[in-house]
């Protein structure tokens, strides 16, 4: 079980019990991983996964016993929206050395390869469900990154420091304090 106090469970709140990855192994193959138990590029499957799953599941590293991706933490997510059924895979990404503020944390919904989440509508229920709240959301098909989350006039007015006409001003500032570390 991941630590309560850690990023990923403050943004998206603790694992749900009632969600299990069960055959999904989406991240066990896109995601990028660099740790001291682990090292594997993005978009290549771990070593360990066979057809059946990870072969090393009870002494699996620690990375992956306390990452989760957002399906498995939001229940405001339906249950079509695990990985492998959906074809999106939602995760917090961090930045250190983010080109934009909104990356530097943020969620990202990652179209996965051959995915028909777009066309399907599967997309848009994802982002209308994580949506909501003052943190970035990102999503990639693949080829391209696009900001949802923000809207852009909101983005572009934390962006700027301009001064935010008054039905935008509370949005604009909950997103500055939210993001503040990462404007200056």
């Amino acid at each position: 079980m991941a630590d309560p106090t850690d990023l990923e469970t403050l943004l998206l709140g603790p694992v749900l019990a009632n969600r299990e990855c069960g055959g999904c192994t989406a991240c066990c193959v896109t995601l990028k991983v660099d740790t001291p138990d682990l090292a594997k590029p993005a978009g290549t499957p771990c070593p360990q996964l066979t057809a059946n799953g990870c072969s090393i599941h009870a002494v699996r590293p620690t990375i992956c016993r306390t990452w989760f991706c957002a399906w498995r933490r939001l229940a405001a997510l339906p249950d079509e929206a695990r990985p492998d059924r959906s074809g999106l895979l939602v995760s917090v990404s961090f930045h250190r050395e983010a080109r934009h503020p909104f990356e530097a944390i943020a969620l990202t919904v990652l179209a996965l390869p051959g995915s028909d989440a777009i066309a399907s509508g599967m997309a848009a229920r994802v982002l209308d469900a994580i949506c909501d709240r003052p943190v970035a959301v990102w999503f990639s098909d693949g080829k391209r990154k696009m900001l949802m989350h923000p809207e852009a006039d909101v983005a572009e007015l934390v962006l700027s420091g301009d001064e935010p006409p008054p039905e935008l001003a509370a949005e604009v500032a909950a997103w500055r304090t939210q993001y503040a570390a990462f404007l200056a």
